[in-house]
């Protein structure tokens, strides 16, 4: 058997692993009282910047409640057949849907290509959807080192 330990990600690997877009969970704080809102999404990631992009669906009344401003724990992995891989992202998001987004934010969403998972009990043509990002203020990355066998 294999022993394994874990390493920190090159910004390189992590760029590479993270690509410009794919699937993990969000997560957002609720309150000290109720455990956080967890949800699976798709994302767009901009290497150039280090930024996360997120096209989440609008409902006003849903769990999720207001989200700008909203500090976040962004997660996606990887395993599989390959050794384990994982990024952490965490901050507060920022509407990029609103009237008044600069330039940079216009430009990141040139860069990425967020998937459309379909994950709703409704076509998703019917979905309203709102555009986020997360600058994170904290990122780690880390992967899978296998060493003997």
């Amino acid at each position: 058997m294999a022993e394994t330990k874990r390493t920190e990600m090159s910004a390189d690997d992590r760029d590479a692993f993270l690509g410009v877009g794919g699937t993990g969970v969000l997560s957002l704080a609720v309150d000290e009282e109720t455990a956080p809102y967890a949800a699976p999404v798709s994302y767009g990631y901009d290497p150039e910047d280090s930024v996360f992009y997120f096209r989440l669906a609008a409902n006003r009344d849903s769990e999720k409640g207001h989200l700008d401003g909203r500090p976040v724990t962004f997660v996606t992995y990887g395993d599989g057949d390959e050794p384990w891989k994982s990024v952490v992202a965490s901050g507060r998001l920022e509407d990029a849907s609103r009237d008044d987004i600069t330039s940079e934010v216009l430009d990141g969403f040139e860069r990425v290509d967020i998937p459309l998972v379909d994950v709703f009990d409704r076509p998703v043509r019917e979905v309203t959807f709102e555009f986020f990002r997360l600058v994170p203020d904290e990122l780690t990355a880390r992967e899978e080192l296998q060493r003997g066998t």
